[in-house]
């Protein structure tokens, strides 16, 4: 275990332990949630929009894609990202009299939050005139601008949650709890699930059910398997992302932390390196489960979790209790996100210079055709010591077709290196495993894909579309990594439905290198 906390530290954490109670808290809310939503849907509002990030809308995803005990809810799109191709989509087939925007921050000021709720504040003002603050919510911290601007504009209503409880720990509180009302998920059944795993979760060491599992993940990245790589089943698969934001943004920093690896492909056991300790979480037997099977035979360390959509909110406190035991065991606060502020610093600096100079600050310059660099890795150990890991991370235009690519691109790597991978989509990936990146073992490649878009999209209120905003972001997560000394490569494609294969050709080319 690790060492105890400096004084200002464990004051800084004793204002983050609101979701320890939260379970408890669902109850007082049920009523009130019931109505909220009853009301909604009487008055026609079937399409949520939520418009968030990490924490704020990555529990919205698993709500609506777990299979379970779902009613008479809403649709529900979560938009967490500043890609023109993605919002058009949504604003294209915008019906603006059933439409429901969930605006939902924390500090209630993320540069992508308040850009979308401008954005679409616009396109419903237009035809709603003054009824479309009916067709907003706002989930937020008390005293936020937010806040302020939910009440300016006549949201329908604004939800205060307890400011004691971070982002990504969220999932139990009103961030989780409003759009689960809204997609009419059973909330006494969550929030029994989840008080019953917060009364396990207090019990004594050899049968803290949350505990065990944070003792697992500590103790083995300690010893130098810290790619905590989850094994699900297909109805869980939606699990992992939530998961991945928790743990890396929870425990990337001080160079020590727990990798998670979420959405690779299943290989065979032959496949894995002896870096990687398994969570297999399925709801019942299959590929997950034989594959985990096979690797604890072959010797390496793996965690079995039993549950099924009835248990979702067990699942949601088990892992927070055990990603914050895994911090305190290797002397980490658990709660705070050192390295985040960085890459937004960066990306602000971007876009004042694109606003000065016309064009954006490349350092080095960019060589068409090639990318830009800062560093290339040749060795399968970085300078933590720590076997390698390769980051893809990809600010490419949404694709539907991008996913099975990105999933070969996976399995070929972990084939021809025996490097484990993991896919972050941007900027999206920057409120959840940025954080490790930055903060965590100097053992990460960095693939950096960004591509010439459409730019016809302002941000209301600012002289920059979505596409500059989201290119800022990309170079000032590029900067930020190079700044900690991170091998990182960017990769800039003209045209990325045209070019991407063979840039997949020509990543794996390069990065055979380093095997």
């Amino acid at each position: 275990m690790g060492q105890a906390a400096p004084a200002a530290v464990a004051e800084a954490i004793r204002h983050r332990l609101g979701w320890l109670d939260a379970p408890g808290a669902v109850a007082g809310h049920l009523a009130d949630l019931h109505a909220f939503a009853s009301e909604a849907r009487a008055e026609g509002l079937a399409h949520v929009v939520l418009l968030g990030m990490g924490g704020s809308s990555l529990c919205a995803e698993v709500l609506r894609d777990v299979p379970g005990s779902r009613r008479d809810g809403c649709r529900l799109t979560v938009l967490d990202t500043t890609d023109e191709r993605a919002i058009r989509t949504v604003t294209e087939s915008l019906d603006g009299a059933t439409t429901h925007f969930l605006v939902a921050s924390k500090s209630g000021s993320t540069i992508e939050v308040t850009a979308l709720e401008q954005h679409f504040w616009r396109e419903m003002r237009g035809p709603r005139g003054a009824a479309a603050g009916r067709h907003f919510t706002a989930i937020t911290d008390p005293g936020t601008s937010l806040e302020a601007l939910a009440a300016e504009r006549g949201y329908r209503r604004t939800f205060i949650n307890p400011p004691d409880i971070g982002g990504r720990y969220s999932a139990l509180s009103l961030f989780g709890l409003v759009p689960a009302a809204l997609l009419g998920l059973d909330l006494d059944a969550l929030g029994e699930s989840a008080g019953r795993m917060a009364a396990d979760c207090q019990a004594d060491a050899e049968t803290n059910p949350g505990l065990a599992l944070g003792a697992f993940m500590a103790m083995h990245a300690a010893s130098g398997r810290d790619k905590l790589t989850i094994l699900t089943s297909p109805d869980f698969d939606a699990f992992g992302p939530w998961v991945e934001q928790l743990v890396a943004e929870s425990t990337g920093k001080e160079s020590r932390g727990v990798l998670p690896v979420v959405g690779e492909p299943l290989g065979e056991v032959k496949d894995y390196g002896a870096d990687r300790a398994f969570v297999v979480l399925a709801s019942a037997k299959g590929a997950a489960t034989t594959l985990g099977r096979d690797l604890e035979r072959a010797g390496h360390p793996v965690f079995r979790i039993e549950t099924s959509a009835a248990h979702l909110g067990a699942e949601f406190f088990r892992w927070e209790f055990a990603t914050a035991a895994a911090g305190a065991a290797l002397a980490l606060n658990p709660f705070d996100e050192p390295n985040v502020r960085d890459a937004k610093t960066r990306t602000s600096a971007q876009l004042a210079a694109k606003s000065a100079h016309g064009a954006f600050r490349l350092d080095p310059p960019f060589v068409k055709g090639d990318g830009y660099s800062r560093r290339e890795s040749r060795a399968t150990h970085g300078a933590s010591g720590r076997r390698r890991y390769i980051a893809i991370l990809d600010y490419l235009p949404s694709d539907g077709r991008r996913p099975q690519l990105i999933a070969d691109l996976r399995a070929a790597v972990r084939r021809r290196t025996g490097l484990a991978t993991t896919y972050g989509i941007g900027p999206r990936y920057l409120h959840s495993t940025g954080q490790f990146h930055k903060g965590g073992p100097n053992s990460g490649i960095f693939v950096l894909l960004t591509a010439t878009d459409a730019t016809v999209t302002p941000v209301p209120g600012t002289d920059y579309t979505f596409s500059t905003l989201k290119q800022a972001q990309a170079l000032g997560d590029f900067e930020a990594l190079a700044a900690n000394g991170r091998d990182v490569v960017h990769y800039h494609l003209d045209d990325p439905r045209a070019d991407f294969g063979d840039t997949l050709e020509t990543l794996l080319g390069k990065l055979d290198a380093t095997d």
